[in-house]
């Protein structure tokens, strides 16, 4: 392969992956006791209901490793632009 088409299979790769996660279906807030087993329904009205609480689950652990991930990939592309200066 040459290295010409590697930068243009790398943007193809990251695209599709950007146009994946589209797709993922994200987390709404919501009470979640309305109409749970009661027997009645109450018709969904945006802003009408009472939203979930903040205090949710502690998310040290994911932004640890987020930070994590993160340090890694800034790490490969320091890396890449060390090799790309020593090849000119």
């Amino acid at each position: 392969m040459s290295a010409a088409r590697r930068p243009l299979l790398t943007a193809t790769a990251a695209g599709t992956l950007l146009c994946a996660l589209w797709f993922v279906p994200s987390a709404n807030a919501s009470d979640g006791a309305a109409g749970a087993g009661t027997g009645t329904s109450r018709p969904a009205s945006p802003g009408g209901g009472r939203l979930a609480e903040t205090g949710g689950p502690d998310t040290t652990a994911y932004v640890l490793g987020g930070t994590g991930f993160l340090g890694v990939g800034a790490g490969f592309v320091a890396l890449a632009m060390r090799r790309h200066g020593r090849a000119s």
